[in-house]
């Protein structure tokens, strides 16, 4: 098992995590590039939630790179990592679901989203955040949750929109989950905690 966390640590993974996350983020700015365009200013920073959970995570393997810990990012990265992770399969196996059928896209996306989730979760022994910045990663995720299906700024599916209600509420939970397993792996008393270096 320590072998795992050894080869995570490796300066070469890191690299590569690096370049795919950073490649990953600007695919994902891409892709909700016409959502974008059509938002309001007030709610930009709220929309692109997949690129925004893997920029942080982005920040948190920079920090790793400079043999540092910023554990405010590594609070929002698993979280949001996560939660958005898990969301994206979900919504794409609806999808597939409601129409028969999913194209290579929608199978790209669950790989990634998939990908994104574990890679969260994988660095948790090297997180150092403690309880108010877990604190602060939970507003932003449940604020986000309320810019997104209050104010309707949620990504788009339009197959689904018959469905918004029940995917609100699922969406709700699974915050709520991602702040819980975030609490368990990254905060709580005794956890798994291993030196970067």
């Amino acid at each position: 098992m320590k072998w795992i966390f050894s080869l995570l640590a490796h300066r070469t993974i890191l690299w590569v995590l690096l370049v795919a996350n950073i490649a990953g983020t600007i695919y994902g700015y891409v892709w909700y590039g016409q959502q974008l365009a059509e938002t309001p200013a007030k709610f930009l920073l709220f929309v692109p939630d997949s690129p925004t959970a893997s920029l942080f995570f982005v920040f948190v393997l920079l920090a790793f790179l400079l043999n540092r810990n910023w554990p405010l990012l590594e609070a929002l990265a698993v979280v949001t990592l996560f939660k958005y992770g898990i969301w994206a399969v979900v919504m794409n196996l609806l999808v597939w679901k409601v129409t028969g059928t999913l194209d290579w896209v929608g199978w790209m996306l669950i790989l990634s989203h998939s990908a994104m989730a574990i890679e969260g979760l994988l660095y948790t022994p090297f997180y150092r955040m403690k309880g108010w910045h877990l604190a602060l990663a939970a507003v932003w995720t449940l604020h986000n949750d309320v810019i997104d299906y209050v104010f309707r700024m949620m990504p788009r599916y339009s197959m689904l929109d018959q469905y918004v209600p029940q995917i609100g509420y699922f969406t709700f939970w699974l915050s709520i989950a991602s702040i819980t397993v975030a609490y368990v792996l990254c905060v709580k008393e005794n956890r798994l905690q291993i030196p970067l270096k």
